[in-house]
């Protein structure tokens, strides 16, 4: 029965041969091309043969697993052989197209041929340039004919692999949305072909988040720049007329502006206002970023970086900024037996991808009570310690990432005991029993001048002493 079953296989498969078979692939230019072997060949007791047609031999591959690829140009270090049996083709250049043939021999008996034709898919862009929000994007996919054979079904994804178009070409308008990678796809015998071709449309990289956050304990910034794939050059081609940073510090405000980059050579920054903020340096590498040291509660608010071109677009990223406050009441300096309140906060409740974690100074107290991850906006010490004294920090989390931190340092001084209160006011009894005492002797002493001075001299008009006519 078995001897049956592999005696039927090998007359389909001579069949086929007889028959002869053609395939169709569509491929780029400087792609990759990968070609499978017929279906049904035992490896271990057939020769394949890869060649090109009325061509030389490419690669062979015996029963016993051995591999060899051609060692002549143009195919050298080109051809490879993958994990499925494919012969790969690297970086086929225009003089490469054409009809590959593989052969399954047994010694020297062909048992079956499979023939590809191999035709060119060409994806293009116009312009092939820099393109600005708004502008007329066309995409064009070619692909090559076969004289009797059906041309294949074409359709276009977009960047984020949504399927766009079901055309060969279109036009549309440019958004920044449409900047990466656009795939055509040439449909043909259920098999997808792809070229691949890239659009480019300036835009400003989107941050990591929209809001930033700071504090006075750390520093602030307020990012922008241009995507590292685009030269200050290609943006000076597209016709930039000026860069400037906005401040909005409430809703419904009006903005105030901070900063304006001249675009000449060189590129310098005016600054419009000054708020403890600079732009960071050579802004011809992309980054258009605004930093500062330390962050204060008058830094809450939007910034809005704009890129505005000499055909009216404007490019611009808002930026929230949000200062995370750290207060201490009745203050930072207390004496031991005293109630605190710390409040640490954004000055509005937090969203639910935000929490708060505390970390009080290692000796205090309430170190111990704090083992949720999730800590509270308010801590109330009924009585604090000199334990507590020392730096608090609290700091802002989201998801497992921190975002910033404020930091506070109490000042605890030990309460007065019994003994201590009766040293003081003793020395205090003492002091001012000497004050008094000196001030009765400085009387004393003031009489009894006065009553010598009384005893020496009684006249009214005394007269010096000598000789006076009566």
């Amino acid at each position: 029965m078995r001897n049956l079953i592999q005696s039927v296989l090998l007359l389909i498969i001579v069949f086929k041969s007889a028959a002869g078979a053609y395939e169709v692939r569509y491929f780029q230019v400087g792609g990759t091309v990968k070609l499978p072997l017929p279906a049904g060949v035992d490896l271990k007791q057939h020769y394949v043969y890869w060649k090109l047609e009325g061509g030389p031999e490419l690669a062979v591959q015996n029963p016993l697993g051995r591999k060899s690829t051609s060692e002549d140009e143009p195919w050298k270090n080109r051809l490879s052989w993958t994990d499925g049996n494919e012969l790969m083709i690297k970086n086929i250049q225009q003089e490469n197209f054409g009809t590959f043939v593989c052969e399954v021999k047994r010694m020297n008996e062909v048992i079956h041929t499979i023939t590809y034709k191999l035709l060119r898919l060409t994806a293009t862009v116009k312009p092939s340039t820099l393109l600005l929000p708004r502008s007329i994007l066309s995409l064009t996919c070619n692909a090559e004919t076969l004289q009797g054979h059906k041309n294949p079904q074409i359709h276009w994804l977009n960047p984020r692999g949504e399927r766009e178009r079901n055309q060969q070409s279109f036009t549309k308008i440019a958004t920044s949305q449409d900047n990466g990678k656009w795939i055509c796809v040439a449909t043909h015998n259920q098999i997808e072909n792809k070229a691949y071709v890239a659009v480019t449309v300036v835009d400003l990289s989107p941050p990591v988040s929209q809001s930033q956050y700071t504090s006075k304990s750390r520093p602030l910034t307020i990012p922008c720049s241009i995507p590292a794939h685009i030269s200050w050059g290609q943006i000076n081609d597209t016709g930039i007329k000026e860069v400037h940073w906005h401040f909005i510090p409430k809703p419904g405000s009006s903005p105030q502006r901070l900063f304006s980059l001249s675009v000449g050579n060189p590129m310098t920054w005016k600054a419009d206002q000054d708020r403890g903020l600079r732009p960071v340096s050579e802004p011809k590498k992309g980054d258009l970023s605004l930093i500062k040291n330390r962050g204060t509660e008058e830094d809450e608010g939007d910034y809005v970086c704009a890129l505005e071109f000499k055909n009216g677009v404007i490019l611009n990223r808002t930026v929230h900024v949000q200062v995370l406050r750290l207060t201490s009441s009745p203050g930072t300096e207390l004496i031991s037996g005293q109630q605190l309140n710390l409040t640490c906060g954004l000055g509005q409740p937090l969203t639910s991808d935000l929490r708060l974690k505390w970390f009080p100074p290692e000796q205090s107290s309430l170190l111990s009570s704090l083992t949720f991850d999730r800590h509270p906006a308010h801590l109330t010490i009924p009585e604090v310690g000199t334990g507590d004294s020392g730096k608090w920090r609290c700091e802002l989390w989201r998801s497992n990432a921190r975002v910033t931190l404020a930091e506070i340092t109490l000042k605890i001084e030990p309460r007065l005991s019994a003994w201590m209160l009766v040293v003081i006011c003793s020395v205090t009894v003492i002091v001012l029993l000497l004050l008094v005492l000196i001030f009765i002797l400085c009387r004393r002493r003031q009489r009894k001048m006065r009553h010598l001075r009384h005893r020496l001299c009684q006249c009214k008009t005394p007269k010096p002493k000598g000789f006076y006519r009566t």
